[in-house]
């Protein structure tokens, strides 16, 4: 049996009478001067001292030590040790306990709403918590509580988690004067489920008979879909013995004119299905591409663009021609002069409408016309 035998002899309080409780063990004394454990010091009387006494425990029972004054001038009690670790009692600061984060307890559908809780106790003054996504600070909200002589603090995210959220560290900081630059934190990491999404990669950009072919079937989700299922129009893979599938993959070892036609890929989870297609036309074997430059249908095949570009010059240069024929025509116009006068038509023969009309010449009226 060990027994430790704690002095004390400089202990200071704030109040009439202070007392702290350990319990004792065999690993709590070594490396220690068991004296010295506990210190008292005085922060703000200069005219009264404390009285304490040596206490006697055996190992494994709890040690009381009381600390005293004669009467209460306000004088603070401050309880340390060598390692420069303190308690504060009466109207003192009280270390915050270490924060735990609640309300995550399975992983999380995407589109689900979810609180995450943030909750230190025993502080004093109240402790102050700080949310990180990441390394991205966010704004939680704060609830305190007094609890005796300390205070309870909680702080809550609210968020709808989607895929992006998936893998994030949400991360709880718990600052406090007691703490120093050290403060209190607890992460917790988002799973969050989500319904697949599939995307087909071809290996091929102008597949010919003959031609090795690739198709991979990329799909992502929470759980990850396995296996992925392959169809071609709508229905099985006609040729099992060319038309292997490997894993995500789909694979026909040599391209034919009969292997045209569209290729679904499906992926599905607990969540949800999703797929995508390809459709897949096998060219000739002499037909111009290959299967490395992305660019070969658009060197070797006819050339649309500059086709599209001739056109359209040729047409903005008819319309130009119509426009300079049009306003040349309407700045030329003819005109003449009728000889017919008026009240000849009255006249009895020809010789005298003659004669009416060189009479009436200088009044004859004038008329244009316009050639279009």
């Amino acid at each position: 049996m060990n027994v430790f035998h704690i002095s004390e002899h400089d202990g200071r309080c704030k109040n009439p009478s202070g007392r702290v409780q350990l319990k004792s063990n065999a690993g709590f004394t070594q490396g220690l001067n068991i004296s010295h454990l506990f210190k008292g010091q005085r922060r703000r009387s200069q005219t009264q001292f404390p009285i304490t006494q040596n206490v006697t425990v055996v190992e494994g029972s709890t040690a009381n030590m009381t600390c005293r004054v004669d009467y209460n001038d306000n004088t603070s009690l401050q309880w340390s040790n060598p390692a420069q670790q303190t308690l504060f009692f009466g109207d003192k600061k009280g270390v915050p306990a270490k924060p735990e984060i609640t309300g995550l307890s399975r992983p999380a559908a995407e589109a689900e709403d979810v609180t995450l809780t943030c909750t230190t106790s025993g502080s004093k003054p109240a402790a102050n918590i700080r949310w990180f996504r990441n390394d991205k600070e966010v704004q939680g909200q704060k609830e305190v509580n007094a609890t005796g002589r300390s205070f309870t603090v909680r702080s809550s995210v609210h968020l709808k988690v989607d895929r992006k959220d998936d893998g994030a560290a949400y991360t709880c900081v718990v600052d406090h004067i007691a703490l120093g630059s050290m403060p209190y934190q607890v992460t917790e990491v988002l799973e969050v489920h989500y319904a697949p999404q599939v995307e087909i990669v071809h290996s091929v950009i102008v597949p010919q008979e003959g031609q090795y072919f690739k198709l991979e079937c990329v799909s992502k989700g929470n759980p990850l879909p396995e296996p992925v299922f392959w169809t071609k129009d709508g229905g099985e893979l006609p040729d099992v013995e060319r038309m292997i599938v490997e894993g995500r993959d789909l694979i026909i070892t040599t391209l034919n004119k009969t292997d045209n036609g569209t290729y679904r890929c499906e992926a599905s989870n607990h969540l949800g299905t999703n797929s995508d297609e390809f459709t897949l036309y096998v060219y000739a074997k002499d037909f111009p591409g290959t299967t490395t430059d992305p660019n070969a249908l658009a060197q070797h095949g006819p050339d649309h663009a500059l086709i599209g570009g001739v056109v359209a010059v040729v047409v903005f240069i008819t319309l130009c021609f119509i426009i300079v024929v049009g306003r040349y025509l309407a700045r030329h116009k003819g005109t003449y002069l009728t000889n017919e006068a008026k009240g000849a038509e009255d006249a009895p023969d020809a010789d005298t409408a003659i004669i009416n009309a060189e009479g009436n010449h200088a009044h004859a009226e004038e008329k244009k016309e316009y050639f279009i």
